[in-house]
């Protein structure tokens, strides 16, 4: 059926799949994950909040409308390796400019077909998230089971500092907008062009930024981003996003800065036993009493009964009951789980943005600036 090399993917449990390479012969490890979409798989893989992750497809063929340069969320593959059951070659699609194959080749991704992805599904969802190794080269099973072994878990584990930009930088600079401050835990291309929709400009700095380095650009508010790894972890972070509540900055985070809000905020977060990902989550809107299809990726969670009394929940999951949204009742903050900028994923979401603008204008310290 596939005429490529043998691979192997091992877990964590000792489990083995066997199948054959798909992108680079070699090795790699991390935190298998599944990812329930059809499509968007390009996407996926350059957003950094998948960072140290071996991503599962669930959708069996892959690879089908093969790779275009705009439909990337970032520079770079920042998933560690690719898992499908049928990796599609030649693409059939008029915007197709490369393979799959070819795609991951070129950017030193390690993946794996040919497997059943509806078993490795199971497994993870059975006894939750764990490591895995992916190989081509060695197919020893006890060297595996070594170099595994040495890898640490994603918990504990902070990976904000490993994906942000090095040095800051503005996008859509206009001196009429609004000067928004953009900190980077990982974030993604249409994050930015959404947020520059609302006629912001934007002041992109790295996760690592102080108060004092974010206030030296005189913000009108502040936007936390989508990032991977244990929000616990990152310490730094927290730190800041207390000292912005505590100047009453207009603050709007999503997916891990959405966490960093709420840890900030005196909330606890925690590991889902298999995350959340994919384009077709349905989630509760209170305030509105709609249901919004979302688009999700994270492998934490906020605690609700962790919550301090000035915080409450704005958006649950239909899934699971998980808390998906949150607003400060005395603090111009509030944050989401999901993507809103979808990306891949439907756009029922995207007025949150426009939120963020509106909080801006009505509020105080905003209005003095």
């Amino acid at each position: 059926m596939f005429n490529k090399p043998p691979a192997m993917l091992l877990l964590d449990n000792g489990k083995i799949f066997r199948g054959f390479s798909f992108g680079l012969i070699g090795e790699t490890i991390g935190e298998v994950c599944f990812n329930t979409g059809m499509t968007g798989y390009q996407e996926i893989l350059t957003d950094p909040s998948y960072s140290n992750q071996l991503i599962t497809m669930t959708y069996p063929h892959i690879g089908n409308y093969g790779i275009n340069f705009d439909d990337v969320e970032s520079s770079k593959i920042h998933a560690s390796g690719f898992i499908v059951r049928d990796g599609c070659c030649p693409p059939s699609n008029y915007r197709a400019t490369d393979s799959l194959e070819n795609y991951l080749q070129n950017n030193d991704i390690v993946g794996i077909q040919g497997i059943d992805t509806r078993a490795l599904v199971r497994c993870i969802r059975d006894e939750g998230a764990m490591n895995g190794i992916i190989s081509s080269n060695i197919l020893d099973e006890k060297k595996l089971q070594q170099l595994l072994k040495a890898h640490p878990p994603m918990e504990g584990t902070d990976l904000a500092k490993k994906v942000t930009c090095s040095e800051p930088y503005i996008v859509n600079q206009n001196k009429d907008y609004q000067k928004i401050v953009v900190v980077d835990y990982g974030i993604k291309k249409n994050i930015l062009n959404l947020l520059s929709k609302e006629k912001m400009e934007l002041i992109v700095l790295p996760a690592q930024s102080t108060i004092e380095q974010i206030m030296s650009h005189n913000p009108k508010g502040v936007f936390l981003s989508n990032g991977p790894g244990d929000p616990a972890a990152v310490s730094y972070a927290i730190k800041t996003v207390r000292d912005l509540l505590d100047i009453n900055m207009p603050i709007f985070g999503i997916c891990l800065g959405h966490q960093i809000l709420a840890l900030a905020l005196g909330a606890k977060t925690y590991k889902l036993k298999f995350g959340h990902r994919g384009c077709n989550h349905p989630v509760n809107y209170i305030h509105s009493k709609k249901i919004e299809i979302t688009s999700q990726n994270h492998g934490f969670s906020v605690d609700e009964n962790s919550m301090p009394d000035n915080v409450i929940v704005t958006h649950y999951s239909l899934n699971d009951k998980t808390v998906e949204g949150i607003k400060c009742i005395d603090k111009p903050a509030f944050s989401v789980q999901y993507h809103p900028e979808s990306s891949p994923g439907p756009h029922d979401s995207r007025y949150l943005f426009n939120e963020f603008q509106q909080l801006i204008k009505a509020n105080s310290y905003a209005k003095t600036k």
